[in-house]
């Protein structure tokens, strides 16, 4: 089965090349679905190939910047991106970038790149999953309370709304969001976007895993307007950090080439099918892909303590991201698919 594997010239390692393909497919759908570059899922998951994590890590980024950039450009045109919000919170991510990318070689000058980033993904994982079920309990909860006092919701309500706190701080200069609906101080989505660059330095992804929630619960954006925005801070951040990681002599360009080619089909889906599953469920689907990430990142970790299951550890890990990849873009598809189909037939019946 030789010929299932590719050697990577600058990292030095064969890869299972189909796992690549794998990866840019599904993600791409994911990404443009989600609004977020999927490197949570994939930095992880080329380290679990066979990438050492600093090359997984420059890698990703590398691929994740050209992706972003398509699915940014069809979120535009269903008036999902605030492209003003985007361009306040470049500031922090650009500086909070270089924080995270200069630990990052600190890091791995000590030998603990892996295992510190590792736990990182652990860590930052196990509270988007709690921050996002949180939230859904919550709006269930005031959908019930309505319901008892025999009053229907409006459908605007969110469970988690720590933006509304955030909005009181008046801090110069003001701005006015036009496409989130939000007046708030421009301070907010600076330092926001600071926090969530300086994570994207460190873990390789586009920010995009904690900027989307942030958005949301942090920022006070729609569901929808937090996806397209973050598609375009990922790809901006993402050609920054393409750059910065090539520069340091990280990136796998040939692996990123060739996850790009399936992500570049796969955003379309993914964006497209935003358009048929809204609000909540996206979270909702979120938070389980979140969870199915953090499991296959344990598998990797209680190795040290589990050498006898090794083996057996590495094939879960590696079948888990490969799976969650698979089935949520089966998924998305199949709803984007039936959205198209009910679209479809209300025209037909309005002629």
């Amino acid at each position: 089965m030789e010929w299932l594997y590719v050697l990577m010239p600058i990292a030095g390692v064969k890869i299972f090349w189909p796992g690549l393909i794998i990866l840019g497919v599904g993600v791409g759908i994911i990404g443009g679905f989600f609004g977020m570059g999927g490197a949570w899922m994939v930095t992880p998951g080329l380290n679990i190939l066979g990438f050492p994590m600093a090359f997984a890590i420059g890698t990703d980024i590398a691929h994740m910047a050209g992706k972003s950039l398509i699915s940014t450009m069809r979120h535009g045109k269903f008036g999902n991106v605030d492209y003003k919000l985007g361009l306040i919170m470049l500031v922090g991510t650009v500086v909070g970038f270089e924080a995270g990318a200069q630990m990052v070689m600190w890091l791995e000058r000590i030998g603990s790149v892996e295992k510190v980033v590792r736990w990182i993904y652990v860590a930052l994982l196990l509270f988007i999953a709690w921050m996002v079920f949180h939230d859904v309990a919550k709006k269930k909860a005031k959908e019930k309370e309505a319901l008892a006092r025999g009053e229907k919701l409006t459908g605007n309500e969110t469970g988690v709304e720590w933006h509304k706190t955030l909005h009181k701080i008046k801090i110069p200069p003001m701005v006015h969001l036009k496409e989130a609906g939000i007046y708030c101080s421009a301070w907010l989505p600076i330092f926001v976007s600071f926090f969530t660059g300086w994570l994207a330095g460190i873990l390789g992804i586009g920010g995009g895993l904690i900027r989307m929630p942030a958005l949301i619960y942090m920022i006070g954006c729609p569901t929808h307007v937090a996806v397209g925005t973050d598609l375009f801070e990922v790809a901006i951040s993402g050609l920054y950090g393409a750059a910065t990681y090539t520069w340091k002599g990280r990136t796998e360009l040939v692996a990123a080439l060739i996850m790009l080619v399936g992500a570049a089909m796969g955003a379309q889906v993914g964006a497209v099918a935003t358009k048929y599953i809204k609000g909540y469920a996206i979270r909702i689907v979120f938070g389980w892909a979140v969870i199915g990430c953090m499991v296959s990142i344990l598998c990797k970790l209680v190795q040290p303590w589990l050498p006898a299951y090794k083996s057996l550890l590495d094939n879960a890990s590696t079948v888990i991201v490969l799976g969650l990849v698979s089935g949520m873009s089966i998924y998305i598809f199949a709803k984007m698919v039936a959205g198209v189909k009910m679209e479809l037939a209300m025209k037909n019946r309005k002629s």
